[in-house]
C-alpha cells in the first residue's frame, strides 16, 4: 500500500490575511528537515499538508523528524486508497491489521472533506465498521473508550486511512517570528530557553562564552551536542564562541569579589548585544529562571539588564528545576546538560555572591575596567561554527 503523512496545522489555521506567510514558511522547513532523506513531495490543501515520499524514501525517519517541526499540531502516517467503497473497505481491514487483532474494541472516525463524495460521514463510518466486524468477529464496538479508532479522511486527493494521530511540536513555524540570540551555556536551562522561544517562531542565533584554559575543550563540544539537539526543532544556527577568559581575569583582579558574577554577566550582556546586532537580531534570550541561584534574583536581573539596550527574553522566568527538566529530558537534551564539563560561570563563581546588588555598586566597580577595549577584543576575537540537524 502507499502511505503518506497527513499533517494537521496548529495555531496558525487562526492567523487570518496572515496565514499564507506562516503556510509557506511551514512547508520549507519540512522540505528543509526531510532532505536528504530520498525525496518528499509537500503540497498543502484544506488546513492539512500532505507528505508524499518517492520511492525508496525513508518513510520511518520521516515521521521522526515530522515530529520535532514546530508549527505541526498533529500528524499521522496513512494508506492512500481510491475514493471508493470497496478500496476504503479494504484498506481498514488490513492498513491496521495488527493493531485491530491485538484490540477487542474499536470504532471508526469519519472526515468526509470532500463534499461531492456520495456518502456522509455516519454512512462511511458504519459501512467501513460492518466491514470490520464481518473481517475481525472478536471485535465489538465501543464509542466512548475504544482500544483502536480508524480513522478514515476522504479529501481532495484521495482517501486515507489511519490510526491515531500522534501529537506534533505545537507552536509556529521557526522563521516567522523574526531572529533572536540565545545566550547558551552548557547547563539545563539555557537549551530549553532556545526550545521554548523557537517553538514561538524565533529563528536563533546561538552565544558561548568559553573560557580556555580554564574551561576545556569538551565542554564546548557539549555545548555543540546540545545545539544539535535544539537544532533537530529549531533548524539550522550559527553559534559564536566568545573567548572570555581575559575579561574573567580583569574582573577578578580589579572588582568585588561579591560582584564578579554581576559585573561578568553585565559584560555578556554588551557583547551578546554587539554581535546580536550584527547577526539582525532583535533580542537576547537567556534561560534565567527568577531567585534559582544568586545571579537571578529579581534586583540582580534589573541591574543586568542595565547593561544592554537591546529587550532580553527569559521565557524560564516562572518555572522551576523540575519543570525545566522535564522539559529538557523531552527534548533529548537533559543528559548532555548534566555531564561534568564546567562552563565558564561556574568556574570563577565567588564564595559568597552579592544577591541584592545596587547598580551604582556596579557602575562604580567597573570604572576600574576599559570595559570598552575588553568588549571590542571579545567580539573581535568570536569563532563562528554552523550547527546543523543531524542529517
Amino acid at each position: 500500500m502507499d502511505e503518506i503523512i497527513l499533517i494537521k496545522l496548529g495555531e496558525m489555521v487562526l492567523k487570518g490575511l496572515n496565514r499564507n506567510v506562516f503556510e509557506a514558511a511551514l512547508i520549507r522547513n519540512i522540505k528543509r528537515r526531510l532532505n536528504y532523506l530520498g525525496g518528499f513531495d509537500v503540497k498543502t490543501a484544506q488546513s492539512t499538508v500532505y507528505v508524499t515520499p518517492h520511492e525508496g524514501a525513508d518513510l520511518d525517519e520521516a515521521v521522526e523528524r515530522v515530529s520535532k517541526i514546530f508549527g505541526i499540531a498533529a500528524f499521522s502516517r496513512a494508506c492512500v486508497i481510491k475514493k471508493e467503497m470497496p478500496a476504503i473497505l479494504e484498506a481498514s481491514a488490513e492498513y491496521l491489521k495488527m493493531e485491530l487483532l491485538a484490540a477487542k474494541t474499536f470504532k471508526v472516525e469519519t472526515k468526509r472533506a470532500d463534499k461531492i463524495f456520495p456518502l456522509k460521514s455516519p454512512e462511511i463510518s458504519a459501512q467501513v465498521g460492518e466491514y470490520l466486524l464481518e473481517k475481525y468477529p472478536h471485535l465489538c464496538v465501543d464509542v466512548h473508550n475504544p482500544d483502536i479508532t480508524v480513522r478514515v479522511e476522504v479529501r481532495d486527493f484521495g482517501a486515507y486511512v489511519h490510526g491515531q494521530a500522534l501529537r506534533g511540536a505545537g507552536g509556529i513555524p521557526v522563521g516567522t517570528g523574526g531572529n533572536a540570540a540565545i545566550l547558551i551555556s552548557g547547563g539545563i536551562d539555557s537549551p530549553v530557553a532556545a526550545w521554548t522561544m523557537a517553538k514561538r517562531g524565533l529563528e536563533l542565533t546561538a552565544i558561548h562564552f568559553a573560557s580556555p584554559p580554564y574551561t576545556s575543550e569538551r565542554a564546548e563540544q557539549k555545548v555543540h551536542n546540545l545545539l544539535s539537539r535544539v537544532s533537530e526543532y529549531s533548524g539550522r544556527m550559527t553559534l559564536f564562541t566568545v573567548p572570555f577568559a581575559k575579561v574573567q581575569e580583569e574582573i577578578m583582579a580589579k572588582c568585588p569579589e561579591d560582584l564578579f558574577t554581576l559585573i561578568m554577566r553585565r559584560f555578556m550582556m554588551r557583547i551578546s548585544e554587539q554581535i546580536a546586532l550584527r547577526e539582525n537580531c532583535s533580542a537576547l534570550i537567556t534561560g534565567e529562571s527568577l531567585g534559582q541561584v544568586a545571579s537571578q534574583t529579581l534586583r540582580a536581573i534589573v541591574c543586568t539588564d542595565q547593561a544592554a539596550q537591546m529587550p532580553v527574553l527569559r521565557p524560564l522566568i516562572g518555572m522551576d528545576k523540575l519543570e525545566i527538566i522535564e522539559i529538557s529530558r523531552r527534548i533529548n537534551t537533559f543528559d548532555i546538560s548534566i555531564e561534568p564539563f564546567e562552563d565558564c560561570c561556574t568556574v570563577f563563581t565567588p564564595k559568597h555572591p552579592r544577591t541584592q546588588p545596587k547598580l551604582e555598586e556596579l557602575l562604580e566597580a567597573e570604572k576600574a575596567l576599559d570595559c570598552e577595549a575588553l568588549i571590542e577584543d571579545c567580539v573581535n576575537n568570536v569563532r563562528l561554527t554552523k550547527i546543523y540537524p543531524n542529517q
